[in-house]
């Protein structure tokens, strides 16, 4: 699924985000990826999406090679993937519905499809009857809902998360990670970034902490491992 084998990434200024990361993640995995700010983690979720590329090493996700792979193929890599921010990224002129729809219609799917499949993963999030509203009519976590349920539309094989609590409450954390469970159930792999001990501790998950760009643990139902 993802394959990373001595994969590093050095920035144009000299600043080693990630040094000689080697590791393997299986289909239907759920993967947290934790360490202290400037460990390397957002590095690691972005080259896997190919926001960025490694600077040696392989790297092969979904059975792509990223390493070798020509700019033309990217769209093609991330149609089987779903990414979600922390910040949301909707489109703010289009409503629920219409952002949500906009991952079908890049791919150019038929309109009966984007139809149906829309408001199936609307009704998954919780917000079938808020299809009509703007961004700006919804709470943070409802935002976060539309920004999972666009993510998932398309059916990807694996889910990308960049702090996907970190703006919310606790109460609306936890209804989005059982979210985020429910997907993962259904087969489709998670990798989340997260400073949030809380979740971490609770739902014991497999657990990849990063410090100072190395992989410093690789743990079956894991624990967060630091302090707030």
């Amino acid at each position: 699924m993802i394959h990373m084998s001595g994969v590093s990434k050095v920035y144009g200024n000299g600043s080693v985000a990630l040094s000689d990361i080697s590791i393997d993640i299986s289909k239907g995995d759920f993967i947290f990826v934790v360490g202290p700010s400037g460990a390397g983690k957002s590095t690691f979720i972005k080259l896997i999406f190919r926001e960025e590329l490694p600077s040696s090493g392989e790297l092969v996700v979904n059975g792509r090679n990223i390493t070798n792979m020509r700019p033309s193929e990217v769209p093609y890599l991330r149609r089987g993937l779903g990414i979600i921010f922390q910040d949301y990224r909707l489109l703010p002129d289009r409503t629920v519905y219409e952002n949500v729809a906009f991952a079908m219609q890049v791919i150019e799917a038929p309109r009966r499809e984007i139809q149906k499949r829309v408001n199936s993963v609307l009704d998954l999030v919780g917000l079938k009857d808020k299809y009509k509203c703007l961004p700006t009519q919804l709470s943070g976590g409802e935002q976060q809902r539309v920004a999972i349920a666009r993510a998932i539309v398309n059916n990807p094989v694996v889910v990308i998360a960049d702090e996907p609590t970190g703006n919310l409450d606790p109460e609306t954390s936890w209804d989005i990670m059982k979210i985020f469970e429910r997907i993962n159930k259904a087969g489709t792999t998670i990798v989340m970034a997260t400073h949030d001990k809380t979740i971490v501790d609770t739902m014991r998950k497999r657990v990849i902490a990063i410090e100072k760009g190395r992989i410093v643990r690789d743990q079956v139902k894991g624990v967060y491992g630091y302090e707030d």
